[in-house]
């Protein structure tokens, strides 16, 4: 048997004891009769039965959590045992296989644009802003233009006019430690 199979049955054993030991005598005022007293003795005892019948089913329901707790655990530890590092081939020698990555990226868009200059002013004065109206940027009259992809850096160039349209000839490439040094 068990320890709490021993449990359930010394409970039982102490409710039942309690069940039997009903008043089978009439009290001082003579209101209570015998067969009231055994109605109240079976009523009592089926109290108890219905109270040790919780508790047995509490207790088996404790050791099912406890159970299924031991094989969630158990499985855990299992599934950490099973964990192995990713490897990783080298590709430091694979040069065809770079280009036939590039080749993957030359249809990808992206948005090139120059840049003028910048200015900081407050909503006040940006709200007097009428026609005719000139703005003073940070760039010196003459300073080499930003050329952004996607608003990174990549080089530095003059304006130039092709065909009435405005261009650009590149003066400075940014190294790619600059580049990387963008991405941080």
């Amino acid at each position: 048997m068990t320890e709490n199979q021993q449990n359930d049955t010394d409970v039982r054993d102490e409710l039942n004891g309690q069940a039997g030991s009903g008043v089978t005598d009439q009290d001082e005022t003579g209101g209570e009769s015998g067969a009231d007293t055994q109605t109240s003795d079976t009523a009592t005892g089926d109290d108890a039965d219905g109270i040790a019948k919780e508790f047995e089913e509490a207790v088996r329901q404790q050791q099912a959590e406890e159970a299924a707790s031991k094989e969630f655990e158990e499985a855990v530890r299992q599934q950490q045992a099973d964990v192995q590092p990713a490897s990783f081939s080298n590709l430091a020698g694979e040069s065809k296989g770079s280009v036939a990555n590039l080749d993957m990226i030359l249809d990808i868009p992206v948005t090139l644009s120059v840049e003028l200059g910048k200015t900081k002013i407050l909503i006040n004065d940006l709200l007097q802003l009428g026609q005719g109206s000139v703005l003073e940027l940070e760039k010196l009259a003459g300073e080499p233009m930003e050329i952004l992809v996607n608003g990174k850096l990549i080089a530095r160039g003059e304006v130039v006019v092709v065909n009435d349209k405005f261009g650009v000839r590149l003066t400075d490439i940014v190294s790619v430690a600059e580049r990387i040094n963008q991405l941080k």
